[in-house]
């Protein structure tokens, strides 16, 4: 009894002795990281209900309520400043990659809101930034369907705050750092879904819309899709998910037996009930 106590005490020191040794490395990396992305990053809230009383600009300078620009079809939203020439052009480009393949079209089964986290920025600078993509995406609707907002300090914190966005001003070079990544937000004004990065799938961009949206867009191949695959928050993607993949091949493989088995059997049937023909 005696050895197997003093084992766990002697595995025990160990561990905490490699902790405490592992402290001070980890703080050191993370204080080793520059100023501008110290603490920035994109934390996932999933079910975290928006403050739907927040107020913006959008591109015309007139005040909106996020309310206003909800309920009605899921949105994407983006954060992004629109005087940022490094990642935030790149978001936006490759959310326009993204959603030139999908058949749903902004403004019709979803909308697009975009969010300058810099109260500096005007309806002016947002303006210009929505004229150039909706011109690109190229598809009618788009103008009402993709917003372009401004706003104070107040109500960009309490909306960053809300979608767990932290990101650091860099005052010397007069920059933001920032993480990147898209929100999808329900009807309702919850939010659904994170998608991290630059660059974003039209499969799982298109999955996550009919999820936001409670299975009201779609397709029936759709609904199929999203059985056979699960999203995944620590990823931020749409994972294959093996076992109900088989298991719904395995039940089209049934039916389809069973199917030509039935034809068969009348086929048969209707062969041994023709009258024989005379010699």
């Amino acid at each position: 009894m005696q050895i197997k106590n003093h084992a766990r005490i002697t595995a025990s020191t160990l561990l905490l002795l490699t902790a405490c040794c592992l402290l001070p490395t980890v703080s050191t990396a993370h204080n080793d990281r520059p100023l501008a992305l110290r603490n920035v990053e994109l934390e996932q809230k999933l079910g975290a209900q928006l403050p739907l009383d927040l107020r913006f600009r959008d591109e015309e300078g007139r005040t909106v309520r996020l309310e206003e620009l909800l309920g009605r079809r899921p949105v994407i939203l983006s954060l992004v400043y629109y005087s940022c020439q490094e990642l935030c052009p790149l978001l936006l480009d490759g959310l326009l990659r993204a959603l030139r393949p999908l058949s749903f079209d902004i403004g019709q089964q979803f909308d697009v809101v975009t969010v300058s986290f810099d109260p500096r920025d005007t309806p002016g600078s947002a303006a210009a930034k929505k004229a150039d993509f909706v011109k690109r995406y190229s598809r009618a609707g788009a103008e009402d369907g993709w917003h372009f907002l401004t706003g104070d300090q107040d109500a960009i914190q309490r909306l960053t705050e809300a979608v767990g966005f932290r990101y650091n001003y860099e005052t010397e070079k007069d920059r933001f750092g920032h993480a990147t990544g898209i929100i999808l937000v329900t009807p309702q004004g919850r939010i659904g879904r994170y998608f991290y990065g630059i660059e974003f799938s039209p499969r799982d961009l298109r999955l996550g819309l009919i999820e936001a949206s409670s299975n009201k867009i779609g397709s029936p191949i759709d609904q199929l899709l999203l059985f056979c695959y699960h999203y995944d928050p620590t990823t931020g993607k749409y994972n294959l998910l093996v076992t109900r993949a088989v298991r719904l091949t395995g039940s089209f493989t049934v039916a389809a037996l069973g199917i030509f088995i039935v034809v068969m059997l009348r086929r048969d049937r209707r062969r041994r009930l023709q009258p024989t023909e005379r010699a």
